[in-house]
């Protein structure tokens, strides 16, 4: 996920640009030079526009105006910005994949030490069947004491390992526990490796409290692998892999600043700060342009994938709900015209 998510850096598809123009100029100066002119470009940009030069709006008009630049400037930024590659939601992500490992690695141990205990349950009746066996084939008294003396020394050590089990078996259930909390507030969805929809309905209304104050423009995009093409697919290892193919190409064309997050079901969102419908639909045209030139192969046969998508604008005045029940309806509309791979449905504001 962590380097999924750092492929955004040089993955810019929408069209959505802030309103102040910038000119380009060639790259003459050394690059950390160069991103103090261009730092001092983006500030301008956001103070012309009226929004507060936040980390959080430095860095999407940073990542927007380098659209404008050309080529040989934005390999100059670029390389400066490598040297301190940094993400706290990244960080977060790592964090929760090492914990849900080491959680698999107890759980691990625990089903070691539980065939450790069965075997020595085992053994401890082998010996005893011995021992009955001795007794009746033989007299001598010098191997039943061995054999006594066997069985005493596993029993201790059986009922050591039983303590022991027992104690593994309580650091697993709280372990447990404690995984359980940290998956309630988690943000990352393993499964296909982007945001999930926690994270998702959380961001959605910190943007709707940002356009209520800075009276921006925002849209919310939903994806979902073509419901024609999954029955005629009609197996399900190959809709799991073809959704992943899905949620890694919305990776690959999103900016920093978008939101890919898993809804549920396979379906996807994206969160498009500061985009208006119209950027929205020209993304959502690349979008499904570049998912149409990617076939997946299924045995001999060649499959060319497709998407629906409801297109929905962000308003003030609409709750998170509705704002995602809207997008589903696009999705919806998309499905009555087949010659549609995107529709709109906006709320009136």
């Amino acid at each position: 996920m962590s380097g999924a998510l750092r492929s955004r850096r040089r993955s810019v598809t929408t069209d959505t640009k802030p309103s102040t123009a910038v000119t380009d100029k060639e790259a003459t100066v050394e690059p950390e030079g160069e991103l103090e002119a261009y730092s001092k470009e983006v500030l301008s940009a956001l103070m012309k526009d009226g929004l507060p030069p936040t980390p959080n709006n430095f860095s999407l008009y940073f990542d927007r105006l380098l659209e404008d630049k050309s080529q040989n400037t934005r390999n100059h930024i670029v390389s400066v910005l490598e040297l301190e590659e940094s993400n706290d939601d990244e960080n977060s992500i790592l964090l929760e994949q090492s914990l849900k490992q080491g959680f698999l690695s107890i759980k691990n141990i625990l089903g070691i030490t539980a065939n450790l205990y069965k075997n020595m349950s085992l053994m401890t009746k082998i010996l005893d069947k011995r021992k009955q066996e001795l007794e009746v084939s033989s007299d001598n008294q010098a191997v039943r004491s061995v054999v006594t003396s066997l069985e005493s020394d596993i029993s201790k050590l059986n009922a050591i390992l039983k303590n022991q089990s027992s104690t593994i078996k309580n650091t697993y259930e709280d372990t447990a526990k404690i995984i359980k909390n940290v998956e309630n507030e988690t943000i990352f969805d393993n499964q296909y490796g982007v945001y999930n929809k926690r994270y998702l309905m959380t961001k959605i209304e910190q943007e709707i409290e940002l356009i209520k104050k800075f009276k921006h423009k925002s849209s919310l995009i939903m994806i979902e692998l073509s419901r024609d093409l999954k029955s005629s697919v009609n197996n399900e290892k190959a809709i799991m892999l073809m959704t992943k193919t899905i949620a890694r190409l919305l990776l690959k064309t999103s900016r920093r600043s978008d939101i890919v997050a898993h809804y549920g079901n396979g379906v996807f969102t994206m969160l498009l700060k500061h985009t208006d419908i119209e950027s929205a639909k020209k993304a959502s045209e690349r979008l499904c342009e570049l998912v149409s030139n990617s076939n997946f192969f299924l045995s001999d046969r060649e499959i060319q994938l497709k998407i629906s998508i409801g297109i929905t604008d962000i308003t003030q005045n609409h709750s998170v709900e509705e704002i995602i029940v809207s997008s589903m309806d696009g999705v919806e509309k998309a499905y009555e015209n087949p010659n549609l791979d995107y529709a709109v449905l906006l709320r009136n504001s």
